[in-house]
């Protein structure tokens, strides 16, 4: 019965070393866990976008004269020119004087372009402006019909808004060489910006 006594004994001391093993082992693993890792997410910083600007809308004219339809409304892109205005119009007729018309005039909403017949007399070719002109856009001829405003000054102009882009206000318009307040004043109600 010896045998069997050391054997139930190295039985239970291997069974007490074995379940110290699986402690010390659980304990351990426990142990050498790593910790919770906050993760912080930190979102990119807003980018200022600027403010949508304001599209301009389309321009309306009144075609008449020698197209071949005339008189009529026609609603064109903005920046258009007297060109498009008359190609909308279906093109002009055989006796149309296009010499007597600016083709590469730019309309503004409400214009009238009249092309008039070869030797007809007395009608307007194109209204200049229903309004005030519009700085950005005035060809030569156009700014030369503003109070105080020759050749060489439009030129003037036209080459400082090619250079710089478009005016803003009056401020940029003194920028020009050969405009000062006198001028300003005179043109003030005249022009527009946009």
């Amino acid at each position: 019965m010896e045998p069997n006594r050391i054997s139930s004994r190295n039985l239970t001391i291997a069974f007490i070393i074995v379940a110290i093993a699986i402690v010390a082992g659980s304990a351990l693993v426990l142990s050498s866990r790593p910790g919770a890792v906050e993760i912080t997410i930190y979102p990119p910083v807003p980018t200022a976008t600027s403010e949508p600007s304001a599209t301009p809308g389309p321009v309306t004219v009144y075609v008449t004269g020698a197209v071949r339809e005339p008189m009529q409304l026609i609603t064109l892109p903005v920046g258009s020119r007297v060109d498009d205005a008359l190609e909308a119009a279906g093109g002009t007729t055989e006796n149309a004087d296009l010499e007597r018309v600016n083709l590469a005039q730019i309309l503004q909403d409400g214009d009238q372009v009249h092309v008039p017949v070869e030797g007809e007399s007395g009608l307007p070719t194109a209204t200049p402006h229903a309004g005030p002109l519009r700085i950005n856009y005035a060809s030569e001829d156009e700014l030369t019909t503003l109070p105080g405003i020759g050749p060489a000054l439009a030129q003037r102009i036209i080459a400082y808004r090619e250079d710089n882009g478009p005016f803003g206000d009056m401020d940029e318009l003194d920028a020009v060489s050969g405009i000062g307040p006198a001028l300003l004043e005179g043109l003030e109600g005249l022009i527009t910006f946009d």
